[in-house]
């Protein structure tokens, strides 16, 4: 390695060092994934409503801040170059140029310019670059120049036999370099050699500028010429060295007079206009390719850089800049702080510090290895909290002054000016100032409990624990015991904190801010300091007081500040719109510094920090617009059959009801993101939540009318406008007038026949109900007089056993009248008295015995109890003998022959007889029962 060699790596070396030792300013980046393309980009423009056009291998990419969108090539070619002149944007690809320009429905179509000429045209032709010289646009190829007439439509060219790399608009005039020839100007269609000197003639020209009335040339490889009075000469510059050694490939100078220049390995460099280095990008500092194939500066100062792989976009105008830490060289910031001109960070990998303004990188402080947890500036001197315990800072050495383990913080006492008090893992401990140093004095007894967050307010040392809660601890007076100590432990909660803020006692956590009241011996709620965030938005509750009285708390949405309200009693609230993710900040552990310059601060992160200058931190006035409008059909591709014109109303057949609705604000900072909220007149007249969602559908929309309203905001600043689209969506056939119409006269028609059908079916079912009234009437009336049958004959039936009863009684009444007679009679036969005298007895005995009395009277008796069996028995057998039928009764009763005998004063031997005769008479035969043939007449 020769010593020209060596002293430029040493030089690019430190030059990379100072790079890194920078805050730079936000880089997004989009890779090939993110807009869904190739990976080369070749050109970048913009219109005028700020949407961003880039020139790619596959198409031409959209991008309207919310949403990339490709448009194919109109040859499937690489497009090489893109401008956009007004409404149309011109691009030039392999074989082709013309320009592109958007219809109603926000669709772009592509016009040809170069068909006319397509016989023309060079072999192989390709078109990179583009210049808008207002009535006329300039194409050029590596060979040949083609100027484009908008008014008439001609097109005229001018060839070349060398190979032609780029052309440049200086004023109203076209420059070029051919190389090996020199600088050539179009004049009046003509070309015409103005330079030719030799570091113009084989160095590829990237850029020509204008500068001071001459004009400054930007080469590949060895950096910065310039004319002075007609010649060429050297520009020295800052970065010269550097220049020589890497190569260009594209530059832009930027609106502020600055310089970005584009490397096809080194990134980007930016100069000022002196040729001073202001930093250089690249992939160590969050850039993700190192070769700038093109450089845009869009309408809000951005600069925009197409890529060998992917897009970005720097924010150089930024509040925000960036210390990013890529190679993990500091770690994660827990704490900050400026002390003698040097800047420190408190790390979980130990203290670093550097000289503020230097251009060295973070140096590690010896001794300092693992997590410092704060550093404080007290009287002159910095102490470090760390986690194997106190350390003062002096320069880049530390003094290590507390050897106990896990110091959190250190703090004042007021009155006391050679002591100090500081929280530990275990508790609290007093430091004292002695025979010129510090050291540890001893540990306050009877508290020992983590004292993250303390504050001494009264007479009472406050001490918050997150899971505890807050305990007020009243000490004796040489701060050696604690002789209260008292737990409040309503108030507590994760990620909690206390701090003393102008005379108050601040107490936050996930419910808002608390305000220590002394008398009601009480942490209240403060209605203006709960303001600062909301419940959903609460992610931390350390709050933080600067040297300049501001008090900062972070939100999810935002980091907030509080500032003096100057002549008003009110303190001001203000909020930077940076969400938790973008911060990438250290939940409970956030760190914030004033630097040297007013407004403008360093707060830790995850990785590295970043600064913001908070008297810089405006947004402009921006404009929310509505992108596309599209028929939500699921079944059907988004194309331009179901794509729809925002700009005028819609009116929409009642099937056509789903929708879906795109909007943007074209607004492109890396760390402030629009939301949008939107509102549905017509059935969602409530604003919806804030979302960073860009588009909104809508299914199955009811018949009627809508008006549509989108507005947007950026941090706490809302667009000037609210963008609206009005539509209609008709009733269906069903609900037409004509039909509601139908509908009335049919319902009038099938009220009258409904009321006569219901008058018949109530006709019917009155005559129904009378007729079953009838039936059951009836019913009724039958089993009444079936009843009234049941009862007389269970009268008859009692009457018969009655009657029955009597014809057995006076049967029987008969038969021992009979038969005492009988007896009385053959007593007085026998008897050995005077014949003569019973003799008249006797005669008296046989009438009675053969009276017929007894018969009619039993004949009366039967016929009441079975009064058809005589008829029957006459009917049967008429031939029979009164004999005979009182014979038949006698058996129906189912009387004896030996009962028989005494009613017909026989023997029983002559009853038998008398039955047999009877059988005879009646013609049974010998297996009949004459008993049972008579029962059963």
């Amino acid at each position: 390695m020769s010593r020209l060699q060596y002293i430029l790596f040493v030089f690019i070396a430190l030059l990379c060092q100072v790079i890194l030792s920078q805050e730079l300013p936000p880089i997004q980046n989009f890779t090939p994934t993110d807009y869904n393309s190739e990976s080369q980009n070749w050109a970048i423009s913009q219109t005028p409503d700020k949407i961003i056009y880039v020139a790619n291998n596959t198409g031409l990419l959209e991008f309207d801040g919310s949403r990339w969108t490709l448009h194919p090539s109109p040859n499937e070619s690489i497009i090489r170059s893109v401008k956009v002149v007004d409404n149309r944007i011109y691009t030039g690809c392999y074989m082709e140029f013309g320009f592109w320009e958007k219809g109603n429905l926000g669709v772009l179509t592509y016009h040809s310019l170069s068909d006319s000429i397509k016989e023309d045209l060079l072999k192989d032709e390709e078109f990179w670059g583009i210049l808008d010289m207002g009535q006329w646009m300039v194409f050029q190829s590596h060979n040949r120049i083609y100027t484009y007439n908008i008014t008439d439509g001609t097109i005229n060219n001018i060839n070349s036999d060398v190979f032609v790399p780029k052309v440049f608009k200086i004023g109203r005039t076209v420059f070029f370099q051919k190389m090996g020839q020199g600088i050539f100007q179009i004049r009046n269609g003509e070309e015409f050699l103005v330079y030719d000197d030799e570091m113009v003639r084989n160095d590829e020209i990237i850029n020509i500028f204008e500068k001071e009335q001459e004009i400054l040339i930007l080469t590949r490889n060895n950096g910065f010429f310039r004319t002075n009075n007609g010649s060429i000469e050297k520009w020295d510059t800052g970065v010269d060295s550097l220049l020589s050694e890497i190569s260009l490939y594209s530059a832009l100078e930027l609106k502020n007079g600055n310089y970005a220049l584009g490397t096809i390995s080194h990134g980007l460099i930016l100069m000022d206009n002196n040729g001073s280095l202001l930093t250089t990008l690249d992939q160590g500092s969050e850039l993700q390719n190192n070769t700038v194939l093109s450089l845009f500066e869009d309408i809000d100062n951005n600069i925009w850089l197409g890529l060998d792989v992917g897009i970005s976009y720097v924010n150089v105008g930024s509040p925000f800049h960036v210390y990013p830490d890529s190679g993990g060289l500091v770690g994660g910031v827990y704490a900050s702080a400026i002390f003698e001109k040097n800047l420190y960070l408190g790390t979980n990998q130990g203290l670093y510090f550097k000289e503020l303004g230097g251009d060295r990188e973070f140096s590690f402080i010896e001794g300092t290895g693992g997590q410092v947890w704060s550093l404080t500036v007290l009287d002159g001197n910095l102490f470090c909290g760390h986690h194997t315990g106190t350390f003062r800072v002096i320069n880049d050495k530390v003094e290590k002054i507390a050897d106990v383990q896990g110091t959190w913080t250190v703090g004042k006492i007021d009155d006391m000016p050679n002591l100090l008090l500081q929280g530990n893992y275990d508790g609290l401990y007093v430091l004292e100032f002695l025979n010129g140093a510090w050291r540890l004095k001893n540990k306050i007894n009877g508290f020992d409990h983590s004292a993250r967050y303390f504050e001494l307010y009264g007479d009472n040392i406050f001490v918050n624990h997150e899971y505890k809660g807050v305990f007020k601890i009243e000490v004796n007076k040489d701060l050696s015991e604690a002789i209260e100590v008292k737990n409040d432990t309503v108030i507590r909660g994760s990620n909690s904190g206390i701090i003393k803020y102008k005379d108050n006692l601040l107490y936050a956590y996930k419910k808002g801010v608390f305000k220590y009241d002394s008398g009601k011996n009480a942490f209240i709620k403060d209605s203006l300091m709960s303001t600062l965030y909301t419940e959903e938005e609460y992610v931390s509750g350390k709050m933080i007081v600067d040297s300049r009285q501001r008090l900062w708390l972070f939100s999810n949405s935002n980091i907030n500040f509080v500032s003096d309200g100057g002549l008003a009693n009110t303190p001001i609230i203000s909020r930077i719109p940076l969400t938790e993710d973008m911060r990438n900040g250290i939940i409970g552990y956030e760190s914030v510094t004033p630097m040297q310059e007013e407004g403008r601060y360093l707060i830790g992160a995850r990785s590295g920090y970043f600064t913001v200058d908070t008297d810089n931190f405006g947004i402009n006035d921006f404009n929310v617009g509505i992108r596309t409008v599209k028929k939500a059909d699921r079944n059907q591709s988004v194309s331009e059959n179901n794509l729809l014109d925002s700009h005028q109303k819609g009116d929409f057949k009642s099937e056509e009801n789903s929708f879906e609705i795109a909007y943007n604000v074209p607004y492109y900072n890396k760390y402030l993101r629009p939301l949008y909220q939107y509102q549905l007149i017509g059935i969602y007249p409530n604003w919806s939540k804030w979302s960073e969602e860009p588009f909104v559908s809508f299914e199955n929309l009811p018949p009627g009318d809508y008006t549509f309203n989108v507005r947007a905001k950026i941090g706490d600043k809302v667009s000037n406008n609210v963008a609206s689209y009005e539509f209609k969506i008709a009733k269906p056939w069903y609900r037409s007038n004509l039909f509601l119409i139908l509908y009335v006269i049919g319902a009038i028609l099938g009220s009258i026949a409904i009321h006569g059908s219901y008058r018949q079916y109530y006709h019917k079912r009155q005559q129904k109900l009378i007729e079953e009234n009838q039936r059951e009437m009836a019913l009724a009336k039958a089993q009444n007089e079936k009843e009234i049958i049941r009862i007389k004959n269970e009268q008859l039936q009692e009457e018969f056993r009655s009657k029955s009863n009597e014809l057995a009684a006076s049967t029987m009444s008969i038969i021992k009248k009979n038969e005492l007679l009988s007896s009385i009679k053959q007593q007085l036969i026998s008897s050995e008295e005077d014949k003569n005298t019973v003799k008249p007895i006797i005669e008296i005995i046989d009438k009675s015995l053969d009276r017929n009395d007894d018969w009619e009277f039993f004949k009366e008796a039967f016929n009441n109890a079975d009064r058809k069996f005589l008829k029957k028995l006459k009917k049967a057998h008429p031939e029979l003998s009164p004999n005979d039928i009182k014979l038949c009764a006698y058996l129906r009763l189912n009387l004896s022959s030996k009962e028989i005998a005494p009613m017909f004063n026989i023997s029983p031997r002559s009853v038998e007889i008398k039955r047999y005769r009877l059988r005879k008479k009646m013609n049974l035969t010998q297996d009949d029962n004459l008993v049972d043939y008579i029962l059963k007449l």
